[in-house]
């Protein structure tokens, strides 16, 4: 399983349910990369989409405990459920904060990009380049976008 995030230099990725900073090189990212494939999120993060409407080109599993179903989404209760559902189907961990924490365990591959500012966050990634389980990451892509430097990185479990 792999995951895919955007993180800011203190590894904050959001603030009340959403990016304070999105760049438009991540989404391309993100949309490039997680397209044709399953991907696991949060009900919060979920209801933060456009419409709060599934991901299109996607097969989108919604992993909450609440049981709070939302049209288009496959409901899993648990991160084994989601495996399970997502079968043998590339796919990927999107958030929010509690999705990424139950999940990053069960993932070996993990595509980061890291926004070089530091905007108030209250919900945080673990820190991988501190995790001992985590290799030093491959860069992909860098850039620089409104004056905001980035880099797409791909860190693997050792």
């Amino acid at each position: 399983m792999e995951l895919i995030v955007a993180v800011y230099d203190d590894w904050g990725i959001g603030r009340e349910g959403t990016q304070p900073i999105a760049l438009s090189a991540d989404r391309k990212f993100f949309r490039e990369t997680t397209r044709g494939s399953t991907v696991i999120v949060g009900r919060k993060t979920a209801m933060d989409f456009p419409g709060q409407k599934p991901l299109p080109g996607r097969v989108n599993l919604l992993l909450s405990h609440s049981g709070a179903e939302l049209p288009g989404f496959t409901l899993c209760r648990t991160p084994e459920e989601a495996m399970e559902k997502a079968g043998k189907q590339r796919c990927f961990v999107i958030g929010g904060g509690s999705v990424y924490r139950q999940m990053l365990p069960l993932c070996d591959r993990a595509y980061v990009t890291k926004v070089h500012t530091t905007p108030e966050s209250d919900t945080f990634f673990p820190n991988l380049e501190e995790s001992p389980e985590w290799g030093a990451p491959e860069i992909l892509q860098s850039g620089e976008e409104n004056g905001i430097a980035y880099e797409m990185l791909l860190y693997t479990r050792r």
